[in-house]
């Protein structure tokens, strides 16, 4: 006889009796929206329905109090002190505006002469550059224009670039400076040494240079007693004679590279093109620190001296400050830009 595996009567379940008794809490409905009438007003009856052109109120103009006579929030707007603030405002941000374009303009107006350059001043001051021993006259060739303030002396200024071959320019030290730092990181990568922060480390080393021949130039000048009518001219002026360097600095790296770096050769090259920078300097600033009597620079704005020393005397002291900046100061320079090339970070 087959036997049973489940018992043949399953026991009843029991389920748990509270002991407390549970209070469930009663839900209401939500109270009803307050009525369209503004509850601002004490009565319904004190409160506006539209104005007098019949058109209705904001819905939520009763959250707002009234400004200036209006609901809602647009009417902080008609009132006299915001309009006048608003008004303020607006004379502020149109005089700022036209501040910051007359100074952009002004800027722009002194750099283009700079920038004005021709094929044939670039090759020409590119050869001068290079052979600078023959070359005559070295003086600026200077014009007049009519002065801008009716009946006014006439205005001398000097010719651009284009039309002089001793104007200092700027496109040929900005185009040698992105070269230079081009150049060096491109050796740097051929020699396997090349980082992404050689490109700031470069800019910011010729940065430094400019500023501290830049800097040496005018301390020279203020102890020489020399003053200068236009300083925005001056400054881009020594911008233009300190980057003119970086073109034999590339000439020496170019040719180290193609002859090799070996010790007479690599220091007769870089003699060659800093003997020839620094010539090309003595000779263009000696027509500034220096003007002679009869050249079309002196007296006519540029620089001239304040000074009660004798002339002879200025003058010997006005040389050798040439000759510190054009070879001792130059020589550094030069020495420092050339030694860091390929080598990395």
């Amino acid at each position: 006889m087959q036997r049973s595996i489940y018992p043949a009567k399953t026991p009843p379940l029991h389920h748990p009796v509270p002991q407390k008794p549970v209070t469930v809490p009663v839900m209401h409905s939500p109270p009803p929206p307050p009525s369209s009438s503004n509850s601002y007003y004490s009565s319904p009856y004190d409160a506006p329905t539209s104005y007098s052109n019949g058109a209705n109120l904001h819905p939520n103009s009763a959250a707002y109090p009234s400004w200036g006579g209006g609901g809602g929030p647009s009417g902080f707007l008609a009132d006299p002190t915001a309009q006048m603030g608003l008004s303020v405002a607006k004379a502020a941000m149109s005089g700022g505006t036209d501040y910051a374009e007359k100074n952009i303009n002004r800027y722009l107006s002194a750099l283009r002469p700079y920038f004005a350059v021709t094929n044939t001043y670039v090759l020409q001051k590119l050869r001068l550059l290079l052979f600078p021993y023959r070359h005559t006259p070295w003086f600026r060739v200077s014009s007049t224009r009519s002065s801008t303030t009716p009946g006014g002396p006439l205005e001398y200024y000097y010719l651009p670039p284009c039309e002089d071959i001793n104007s200092p320019d700027l496109y040929i030290p900005v185009m040698s400076i992105v070269t230079y730092i081009l150049l060096n990181s491109f050796i740097s990568g051929i020699s396997g040494n090349f980082h992404p922060k050689q490109l700031a480390q470069t800019a910011s080393t010729s940065f430094v240079i400019m500023v501290f021949e830049i800097a040496i130039m005018k301390l020279g000048v203020y102890l020489l007693s020399i003053s200068n009518g236009n300083g925005e001219g001056q400054l881009l002026d020594l911008l233009g004679y300190s980057g003119y360097k970086f073109f034999g600095v590339i000439m020496t790296i170019l040719i180290g590279e193609v002859l090799g770096q070996n010790g007479f050769l690599g220091w007769s090259v870089f003699l060659y093109f800093f003997a020839g920078n620094a010539f090309f300097l003595l000779r263009s600033l000696k027509y500034v620190l220096l003007p002679s009597e009869n050249s079309p620079q002196e007296g006519r704005g540029v620089y001239t001296s304040s000074s009660t020393v004798p002339r002879i005397q200025r003058k010997k002291r006005r040389t050798w400050f040439l000759f510190f900046y054009s070879y001792v100061v130059q020589f550094l320079s030069a020495l420092i830009l050339t030694s860091g090339v390929g080598k990395g970070v």
